[in-house]
């Protein structure tokens, strides 16, 4: 795509601007590589829609799902939103095995959710925890840590179970 850029600016250099080609096509080019590197360095962090897969962080036995449907807004989840998921990958002797559909928590969300002191909070990775339909945790365990806006959203057992509270 540079060099592209680079043609297309040497060719109107030569016509329009004679001795001036040089500078003119370096300019086009270094503002167009900006561009590419803050497109690159700004990841696209969105709602957990369907089809995103999230790791499993509790002992229920799976260790991936994919999102089938959020339960809760249009556009897909948050953290705190609970998810209807199709497990993908499982521990062998877990409680859950590949190809169940279950219901999860998203306990960390890599899109940015802004707090009521003025902070954000995003984490590196979309995370859940396994529920039951009465939104009780399958697992023992919860590791990693766990924003403290699950209490709000009435899911204070995870939060007991966690061992870090963000």
């Amino acid at each position: 795509m540079a060099a592209t850029v680079a043609s297309k600016c040497s060719h109107l250099g030569r016509s329009l601007f004679g001795g001036l080609r040089n500078n003119f096509s370096g300019l086009l080019t270094t503002s167009h590589e900006s561009t590419c590197s803050n497109f690159l360095s700004q990841q696209q962090r969105t709602f957990i829609q369907m089809r995103t897969v999230l790791k499993v962080v509790d002992n229920s036995g799976a260790k991936k799902v994919m999102c089938i449907q959020a339960l809760k807004g249009k556009k897909g989840a948050r953290l705190g939103d609970t998810i209807i998921a199709s497990v993908k990958e499982a521990h062998p002797n877990g409680k859950v095995k590949k190809g169940k559909v279950v219901y999860g928590v998203v306990v960390r969300a890599a899109m940015q959710k802004g707090r009521c002191d003025g902070s954000e909070v995003k984490f590196d990775d979309n995370a859940v925890v396994l529920v039951d339909k009465q939104g009780q945790p399958i697992g023992t365990r919860v590791f990693g840590p766990v924003p403290h806006e699950l209490r709000q959203k009435k899911h204070v057992k995870i939060l007991t179970l966690a061992g870090h509270i963000a």
